[in-house]
């Protein structure tokens, strides 16, 4: 019997979801938005709220204890030093999950789970404008090149 089991077992060994779990916690916290099925980000939510709970405390120890779940030293020290900080008020929920439907290849339903407050930015490119007195010199030169040839 199943009493008190709290994990889903997504049709994987101990080892395989302890490192896919792992590795979606340090995509999570080093990106702040990712998109996995529906099962998956439930129990990354769970988990998420662990090392964040753990981050918020600061400690050594505490720290040791999120390198050892997750073993990414560069998502840990984004983890204590840029998501824990933005929490330290709040005392739960620092997940959201947003279906977005189906997988094409398998029919899996698909979710997006983000921190709560994430921004996502977006790299724009500076275009240079046209400066409307130039335009029409421009295409009245182009039409005198025309007319020569």
């Amino acid at each position: 019997m199943r009493h008190r089991k709290r994990s889903f077992k997504i049709g994987r060994s101990h080892s395989h979801r302890k490192c896919m779990m792992a590795n979606m916690l340090s995509s999570l916290f080093t990106h702040g938005r990712i998109t996995t099925t529906i099962v998956k980000a439930k129990e990354l939510t769970r988990q998420a709220a662990k090392m964040i709970t753990l981050a918020k405390a600061g400690d050594l120890h505490q720290r040791r204890q999120a390198i050892s779940t997750m073993r990414d030293l560069d998502a840990v020290r984004e983890l204590f030093d840029n998501v824990a900080p933005t929490f330290k008020d709040r005392n739960g929920g620092f997940t959201r999950i947003m279906r977005v439907g189906t997988r094409r290849g398998d029919n899996a339903e698909m979710a997006i789970i983000e921190l709560v407050g994430f921004e996502p930015t977006f790299e724009v490119e500076e275009t240079e404008e046209v400066v409307a007195e130039d335009a029409p010199a421009d295409a009245a030169a182009d039409s005198e090149g025309e007319k020569e040839a």
